[in-house]
């Protein structure tokens, strides 16, 4: 039994001197100490083995097993070192070298735009709400004061999933549920992504953003909207700035008008930015319609209030002086990195 210990023995050393990799180690292990391995037969054996020769046996077959472990271990522990000595060789790094600049990746200029809006209108004790982009009938059009019957309609007919559903093309429907809820006064301001059936050019798209504000209170004026829309477009557009008011029609308001700014960047004495005109038309605006109110359950003639609409990649443009509004969407980093 001894001679056929140490033959066992010999044979795993000499396998592993020969052994080329961590995968021929392994099978050695496997052939020598594995369950139909040669040492694990010697062991099946013992029953043949005289019992007061077995505890010597026993032990004789418990050292070799011990003794084939370590040449094992220590070979792979020498290969292991190898293969990482090899890897450091070939990965060598040269501290000297500059580094890669790490690009870091950075608002979209709709967000900016859109967070120095709120960041505006939040100091002014305005919230922000959100509303679905897929509306009732009723909320994008009806409630605004504008029937099935009615021309503008015809002008924003969208995107419609049915005949009762379709996609918003504004976000007054947020301002509508917001009323609904009978919690007064109200002062918030409603973001997010808007659809119309436009032709894509450098000034439309199907799909954009507005930021819609609606007052709600006892005792609101046009004298209130004026101020709140004069202080936003100072602190959008500079201290300096000058605003102007043109009578226009909207179904959800009356009266209505049209806000310009004084261009920001000729002082209103009139360049290219602004046409020559000397102002720039921002936004929308008016007191909220008496019929409006009503259908959401707002009593006229105790509450009066004020909405008013941007065009987010409006101002966005004209901030930036983007004379494209498609190179909003490209998504190219060279244009997207200047900001």
């Amino acid at each position: 039994m001894k001679d056929k210990l140490n033959a066992i023995l010999e044979k795993a050393r000499e396998q592993v001197a020969q052994s080329a990799d961590l995968n021929a180690l392994n099978d050695i292990r496997v052939q020598i100490l594995g369950k139909k391995g040669e040492l694990t037969e010697v062991l099946k054996s013992m029953k043949d083995v005289a019992a007061e020769d077995r505890p010597k046996i026993g032990q004789m077959v418990n050292d070799t097993r011990a003794e084939i472990e370590g040449i094992l271990e220590a070979a792979k522990s020498k290969m292991e070192a190898a293969v990482r000595d090899a890897k450091l060789k070939s990965e060598v790094i040269d501290v000297t070298l500059p580094a890669d600049r790490n690009r870091i990746g950075h608002r979209h200029p709709n967000q900016i735009a859109l967070e120095e809006l709120e960041r505006i209108f939040i100091g002014m004790g305005y919230e922000v709400v959100e509303g679905p982009e897929v509306e009732k009938d009723y909320y994008n059009f009806e409630a605004l004061n504008i029937p099935a019957d009615h021309p503008a309609k015809d002008e924003q007919d969208t995107f419609y999933v049915n005949g009762d559903i379709l996609l918003r093309t504004q976000t007054s429907g947020a301002q509508v549920h917001e009323m609904e809820k009978g919690r007064l006064p109200i002062r918030m301001i409603s973001p997010g992504r808007v659809f119309r059936a436009d032709e894509v050019d450098a000034t439309h798209s199907p799909s954009f953003h507005q930021v819609e504000g609606l007052v709600i209170d006892k005792g609101i004026t046009f004298a209130d909207l004026k101020g709140t829309l004069e202080h936003a477009a100072k602190e959008l557009f500079g201290a300096d700035t000058r605003v102007k008011f043109r009578p226009h029609h909207f179904p959800f308001t009356e009266p209505s008008a049209e806000m310009d700014v004084s261009c920001f960047k000729c002082g209103g004495k009139g360049c290219r930015f602004c046409k020559g005109e000397g102002w720039i038309e921002i936004l929308g605006c008016g007191m909220v319609h008496p019929h409006v109110l009503e259908m959401s359950k707002i009593d006229p003639r105790e509450y009066t209030g004020f909405a008013f609409g941007f065009g987010l990649e409006r101002i966005a443009l004209l901030k930036y002086e983007i004379d494209d509004m498609r190179l909003l969407y490209e998504n190219d980093d060279r244009f997207l990195r200047q900001f």
